[in-house]
């Protein structure tokens, strides 16, 4: 058994596949309309056939408050992996990304939290 699709809820798939791909730098990978809405997923350029990320629309109200209330507490609601967080942070600050948590020494990690522009905090993580 493994992980093959992972969701965020997002206010706006538009908003969110231009943040994820544009700012973060995934990559498109599936996009079928279903309504007003579409099936939207997101992988990383490294790993074309690996996890999806699905955008997925945060119509039900349950979702809205639970994104509310995570928020409000500072708690990230995924976490992505990256090789330098120092240096993932300067990029994303230079490209107008808003931290929440500055590049933090947490053990054998050292962790940031960013806003995604969709109502979720991001964690980002680098393993020593």
């Amino acid at each position: 058994m493994r992980v093959n699709l992972a969701s965020v809820y997002v206010d706006d798939q538009d908003k969110a596949l231009r943040f994820y791909t544009e700012v973060l730098g995934f990559v498109k990978k599936t996009e079928v309309p279903l309504g007003e809405h579409r099936w939207l997923t997101v992988v990383a350029p490294e790993a074309p056939d690996g996890v999806e990320l699905l955008l997925e629309p945060d119509a039900h109200p349950a979702s809205k408050a639970f994104k509310a209330a995570l928020v409000a507490d500072g708690i990230p609601l995924t976490s992505f992996a990256v090789d330098d967080v120092r240096a993932e942070v300067t990029r994303l600050r230079d490209l107008g990304v808003r931290f929440t948590l500055d590049p933090t020494d947490a053990g054998s990690v050292t962790i940031a939290v960013l806003d995604d522009t969709c109502g979720n905090l991001i964690q980002l993580t680098q393993t020593h």
